[in-house]
């Protein structure tokens, strides 16, 4: 049974967490600026999506516009262990399927 100072503990690790990642610093610069260890956001992280592994995948609905330099814009995937999985445009969509065949097969092996 979780505690009320553990689900907060948890909002603030899952805040944390979030915006880590919609940030441009890397995991080291984000918890020094932070003043954390990266093992203390490494652990809370796997921690969290440990008890989300058996939520379902979700999609989100991508509405595209004109990129303002006339360039397609990579595309981002953000996995639910925190990765990111950055994909230039023009990617081979063979080597896209092996990579997404790759990350499904380890994600069983757990």
């Amino acid at each position: 049974m979780r505690t009320i100072a553990r689900v907060a503990l948890e909002k603030k690790w899952q805040g944390l967490i979030r915006e880590q990642q919609r940030s441009d610093l890397s995991v080291s610069a984000f918890c020094r600026q932070h003043d954390f260890s990266d093992q203390s956001f490494y652990n809370w992280r796997k921690r969290l999506s440990e008890d989300c592994k058996d939520e379902p995948v979700r999609f989100a609905l991508v509405e595209t516009s004109p990129s303002g330099a006339g360039r397609p814009a990579p595309l981002e995937l953000i996995l639910a262990n925190g990765d990111r999985l950055r994909i230039a445009p023009g990617a081979d969509a063979a080597t896209l399927r092996t990579v997404l065949n790759v990350l499904r097969e380890s994600r069983g092996h757990r």
